[in-house]
This record gives structure tokens, C-alpha cells and sequence, in this order.
């Protein structure tokens, strides 16, 4: 029912409409991804191309094994010539490879349907803050010298001032005289921080302290 047209046999008109129904349609998911990302413009102007590249392939390889594990090696050496993404980017990568797998296939109608769908839920997840972290999770980092042992030394001040608390990684600096801790925290009162830092300026002879919102990397997913 949601095959809108027949692509078993290729002629220019089938060709131009499929054309154009992946170019639109990737237009839309890179307008999508752009409203709530900062992407840069050459990744949203791929994905936007990217359904119509797809499309092209999948008609081209339509009943050819062959050729088509020719050209499924031929895009696997694309990855090793990129840069990993975030997990938002990945997603839209995604979209637009299945938009133009659609069309490729003749279903147009169902790629339409697919991008009303998914664009409209992932607008709405954006903006009621969907899947964010608690405001009063924070990230700690604190500077100790290499002769004062971490383990335990600052979990009478975590108990007073958070409500959790995890060490994430240790990393030594400085040629191993100084060592960073990296924490997750929840603090119990924001307006306590600047105390909560006071006093582990006393602990860690006033080296560095930094305390700021959760940071995710690209290799967080």
C-alpha cells in the first residue's frame, strides 16, 4: 500500500521523482538536525545530499548482488576516513540513509511518513528537555598533590554536600607530582557550592578545583 511507485523498471521520470522526493526530504532532516545542533554546515548539507546518494546506489544495485557487496566495500572505507560524531549526529546519519534506502526502493510515500514521524518526535523530545541530566549533577575536578592519598579523603565533605558521588578517572600531571580526580556528583544545595569548594581548597592545598555542568564527549553515546 505504501509503494507509491515502481522503480523495476529504471526510466528518467521514476529516476527524477525519486530525485527529488530524497532531496526534499533530506532537507527537512538536516533543517531538523540543525534547529537543535551545532553542527558544522558542511555536515548538515550532507545529510542533506545523503538520502538522494543512497537512493542512487540502491537503484544502480537493484537485483545485483555484485555489484551491490561491490559497493557496500566501497562505502566501508568511508568510515576510516572520518571523524566520530556524536550520538545526535550518528541518529541523522541514520535517518537519512533509511529516507534514501525508501526512495531508492519506490516507497515515498512511506519515507514521507517516516520523516513527519520521527522529525515531529524528535522536535517535541528537544524541547521538553527530553533524557537531559538533573540540574544539580555536576561535574568535580580537583588537583591533589602526588603525597596525599585520594582514596577516601574527601568522602566526609562528599557525604555533608552531595547526594552522590562517583569517581569517574585519575589521571597524574606535572610529571607525576600532581594527580586530577575526576568526579560525578549531585549536590545537595546549589547554593552551597562555593562552601563545598572552600572546603576542599583546605583538603588539596588550594590546587585547582574546577565544578561545572556534566560534559558528554563524542565517545559517549
Amino acid at each position: 500500500m505504501l509503494n507509491s511507485i515502481s522503480v523495476e523498471t529504471f526510466s528518467i521520470e521514476i529516476f527524477l521523482i525519486c530525485m527529488v522526493g530524497s532531496i526534499v526530504l533530506g532537507a527537512v532532516i538536516a533543517w531538523v538536525h540543525s534547529l537543535y545542533n551545532c553542527s558544522s554546515k558542511g555536515f548538515v548539507i550532507t545529510i542533506a545530499l545523503l538520502p538522494a546518494i543512497v537512493q542512487m546506489v540502491i537503484m544502480l544495485v537493484n537485483g545485483n548482488l555484485g555489484t551491490g557487496v561491490a559497493v557496500m566495500g566501497a562505502f566501508s572505507l568511508v568510515r576510516f576516513r572520518s571523524v566520530p560524531g556524536n550520538a545526535k549526529e550518528i541518529n541523522s546519519i541514520f535517518m537519512a540513509m533509511a529516507v534514501g534506502l525508501a526512495t531508492g526502493t519506490g516507497y515515498l510515500v512511506a519515507a514521507i511518513i517516516f520523516v513527519v514521524i520521527i522529525g515531529c518526535v524528535s522536535i517535541l523530545y528537544n524541547v521538553t528537555g527530553f533524557g537531559e541530566p538533573k540540574k544539580n549533577q555536576k561535574e568535580l575536578k580537583i588537583t591533589i598533590p602526588e603525597g596525599l592519598d585520594y582514596t577516601g579523603v574527601f568522602d566526609d565533605l562528599f557525604k555533608l554536600y552531595t547526594t552522590k558521588s562517583e569517581l569517574i578517572k585519575v589521571k597524574t600531571s606535572n610529571m607525576g607530582s600532581l594527580y586530577k580526580l575526576d568526579y560525578r556528583i549531585g549536590l545537595k544545595n546549589p547554593m552551597e557550592e562555593k562552601a563545598f569548594i572552600d572546603e576542599l581548597r583546605s583538603r588539596n592545598g588550594n590546587l585547582e578545583i574546577t565544578c561545572g555542568k556534566v560534559s558528554f564527549g563524542s565517545e559517549e553515546l
